[in-house]
């Protein structure tokens, strides 16, 4: 933004994700607020905004974007929205806040990334686990020593094909929507961090397959690679039982580890010859609430991008490296 004034906010597609994990925050937070909110389906649009006290709303894209007392977007939107809606934002000289998968490809995140420099308009990206208390923990004890210099992380995220699967409603397991399964949908949380704890990766390779077929995506997905000079190897499989279910990632040092989950909220445990120590940091209510603070005080010139396209597009292209089974 050129100035520093209220960021007076518009939502692209305030569906699911919107009703408690992000959509609230943009009014709780210092100099924002909430003043339209977009969707095709007229009748959920006119409740949500009813509910959440939104004054305006609206069943056309364009129409919002245009909206002069709305000088900044989030798009919300399923990914293969994303680009199109990003760059008109940006065109219109109004900054966006993107979910992610940023976008579908690396080549698509490489054009919003050319609009933002062309028309000099910011750019962030919803990787929120960065702003979360408990991240921000692990990164501190990393940074600390306490378990020495970090050499391996080991990730696996095991679930059971969802009930879901065969529903309109369901896009996340169709490629030309969600841009890779649900790897696409969970797997950016978890390499955003990996960048964002021990920098930028190398030598990274993978495979995808597609071991049960019932949709189109990949099903299980390995990615391995070094993150600076930590070795991370991380599974996503969407195709186990119900009895194997689960989720853990551990931080592995030379004097000790650190385990946790990236999306249940329990406890990090960090174990040293000392000893292990458990700390317990709740999730806030609204889980994008510290990250849509930072997105708007960097709109307001008041500090960083929390997250840039620039690293977005590091993590498509890890997210690309996979080749297919």
């Amino acid at each position: 933004m050129k100035n520093s004034g209220e960021i007076r906010w518009g939502i692209l597609g305030c569906g699911d994700v919107c009703e408690v994990k992000s959509g609230p925050a943009f009014s709780k937070v210092p100099n924002s607020s909430l003043v339209a909110v977009m969707r095709r389906d007229e009748e959920k649009v006119r409740d949500f905004a009813k509910r959440h006290n939104v004054p305006k709303y609206y069943t056309n894209a364009q129409s919002l974007i245009d909206d002069p007392d709305i000088n900044a977007i989030y798009i919300a939107t399923p990914p293969a929205f994303h680009e199109e809606y990003a760059i008109e934002c940006i065109r219109k000289q109004k900054p966006v806040y993107i979910e992610k998968p940023v976008t579908l490809t690396s080549q698509s995140c490489e054009r919003i990334l050319e609009a933002t420099r062309k028309y000099n308009v910011k750019a962030s990206i919803a990787h929120y686990r960065r702003e979360m208390p408990m991240f921000k923990k692990i990164r501190q004890t990393v940074e600390s020593g306490v378990i020495g210099n970090p050499s391996l992380v080991v990730a696996n995220t095991l679930q059971a094909p969802s009930s879901k699967i065969g529903t309109p409603q369901y896009w996340r397991i169709d490629p030309k929507v969600s841009g890779g399964g649900l790897f696409f949908d969970l797997a950016p949380h978890q390499l955003d961090i990996f960048l964002w704890l021990f920098g930028a990766p190398k030598d990274v390779r993978g495979y995808s397959v597609n071991q049960t077929k019932l949709y189109d995506a990949p099903d299980l997905t390995n990615v391995e690679g070094l993150f600076g000079e930590v070795y991370v190897h991380a599974l996503w499989a969407f195709n186990v039982g119900h009895e194997a279910q689960g989720e853990r990632c551990e931080i592995i040092g030379n004097k000790g580890k650190i385990e946790f989950s990236f999306f249940s909220p329990t406890e990090i445990v960090i174990t040293t010859v000392n000893g292990t120590e458990r700390i317990s940091i709740p999730p806030p209510v609204n889980i994008q609430e510290p990250m849509i603070d930072a997105v708007v005080r960097y709109f307001r010139n008041e500090g960083s991008n929390p997250c840039s396209l620039e690293e977005a597009l590091v993590t498509m292209k890890v997210m690309e490296s996979p080749s297919k089974a």
